[in-house]
């Protein structure tokens, strides 16, 4: 269907009519004759005398008309969308709505404004215990560090999008091996004592432990918390020990004896290290996050920041100073209620304008920016918008719960944010998602300025 072009350059007219009014320094010349020049064929006043604010105002019209018929008949949603800094467009902006993992948006925020792109989280090996002759005459202690992406090459192995980036275990083994030891008298024992024991957040779904949608939470945790993940996910019921037996194995695999099996416990007084293992940079651990929309990551990033920030390994400490740097980085904090850092509780609530402001605040070549999923090409996208405009430009975050969808990133020159509630089904969602991400795709929709200039 063709679209009136008429509503829209009136609108224009007082552009072209400003661009006009100012003073004419061309010296004035004789008036001439009716038959030395013809009518101009555009008025003086036409917005085609500015034809680059003329393409640029139709093209904004018909975004606008196209997000709100995209929109049609989901009240609970809002949008904002914004080039280069300046709204283009916004619906029910301020409403604050159950985010989903959208709120991963905010927590990556905060983790990389207070821990920062470069540091890394560090797994240690210590012992009390003399070295004899390659024998370790004690107990060897493997203390977390809260790297949530420790893992082995099995497990990363498994997962579905490849490559994984993981925090090989079996480096530490060898390094262990490396340090002279050759067998250990005593047990490998977790140490988990960085953060709490607290394992899920008490107000989450049972369906989300389940399915494994997250597993359980520790400082010292070895493939996600799970004990088993073939044919099925199983969580390990104690972290620690389970990331202790799977080292004791790896050694073992590698010649190094461990006659006193696995165990847990708080390293003692007068230990030393014999060997560290790095996490990558907290900026890919925060784009791992994003891409694969990692919940446990997200929610041992919160009680890192809980830690190094306000001296308590906790969710609630934690969150305490990702609220506190929202509103440090001056995004609209009165907008965010936070429970869990992943975006999986429903008591999470976020509204458009401070997912953009984060958004607009790191920008789309920042480690946010990088870190997130692209359409039909990587990370929860890379089997989505397959065929679709968006694909390969799109770069986003997607949310989804039960009755909640969202989709926040870029596309080109635009960055936007968007959340429905009350989505009756989750195929309804995507396809919301990818009504919203078709528009965003034509921008601008609109004749070039050179077929509106004056000819």
């Amino acid at each position: 269907m063709r679209r009136r072009l008429l509503p829209i350059g009136l609108a224009a007219v007082s552009v072209a009519a400003g661009a006009f009014a100012a003073v004419d320094p061309t010296p004035a010349v004789p008036a001439a004759s009716s038959e030395e020049f013809a009518p101009p064929l555009v008025p003086v006043l036409s917005p085609r005398r500015v034809p680059g604010a003329f393409s640029a105002a139709i093209a904004d019209a018909r975004l606008r008309a196209d997000l709100d018929a995209a929109l049609a008949g989901t009240p609970r949603s809002c949008l904002v969308v914004s080039r280069h800094g300046t709204r283009v467009h916004q619906v029910r902006a301020d409403d604050r709505l159950v985010p989903a993992s959208n709120l991963k948006i905010l927590t990556g925020l905060a983790v990389l404004e207070k821990l920062g792109a470069h540091s890394r989280l560090t797994t240690d090996v210590r012992t009390a215990a003399p070295l004899r002759d390659g024998v370790l005459h004690g107990d060897l202690w493997l203390v977390g560090g809260g790297d949530p992406l420790l893992g082995t090459a099995e497990y990363a192995a498994s997962l579905r999008n490849q490559p994984q980036l993981y925090t090989p275990l079996e480096q530490l083994a060898d390094r262990i091996k490396a340090a002279g030891v050759t067998a250990v008298v005593g047990a490998v024992r977790g140490d988990e004592s960085r953060y709490d024991t607290q394992r899920y957040i008490p107000t989450w779904r049972p369906t989300y432990i389940v399915d494994a949608e997250v597993g359980p939470a520790s400082a010292l945790t070895v493939n996600d918390g799970y004990a088993q993940w073939r044919p099925r996910h199983v969580a390990a019921t104690a972290p620690a020990t389970h990331a202790a037996g799977m080292l004791a194995t790896l050694l073992q695999q590698r010649g190094v004896a461990v006659a006193g099996g696995a165990g847990e416990g708080r390293q003692p007084d007068g230990t030393r290290s014999l060997a560290t293992l790095d996490s990558a940079p907290m900026r890919e651990v925060v784009g791992q996050m994003l891409r694969e929309s990692d919940n446990l990551t997200a929610e041992l990033l919160v009680k890192e920041l809980g830690v190094r920030f306000a001296r308590e390994g906790s969710t609630a400490a934690g969150l305490r100073v990702l609220r506190e740097t929202v509103a440090a980085e001056g995004l609209p904090a009165d907008h965010v209620v936070t429970v869990d850092g992943s975006g999986l509780d429903r008591g999470d609530r976020a509204s458009c304008t401070a997912i953009l402001a984060a958004l607009e605040k790191t920008g789309p070549e920042s480690p946010i920016g990088t870190g997130m999923p692209v359409a039909a090409r990587d990370g929860t996208l890379a089997q989505r918008f397959t065929g679709h405009p968006a694909a390969g430009r799109l770069r986003a975050k997607t949310g989804s719960l039960a009755g909640v969808t969202g989709l926040s990133g870029w596309l080109d020159s635009l960055a936007f944010a968007f959340l429905a509630n009350d989505v009756p089904r989750e195929a309804v969602g995507r396809t919301l998602q990818e009504n919203v991400a078709a528009v965003l795709a034509r921008y601008p929709d609109a004749p070039p300025p050179e077929e509106l200039a004056p000819r």
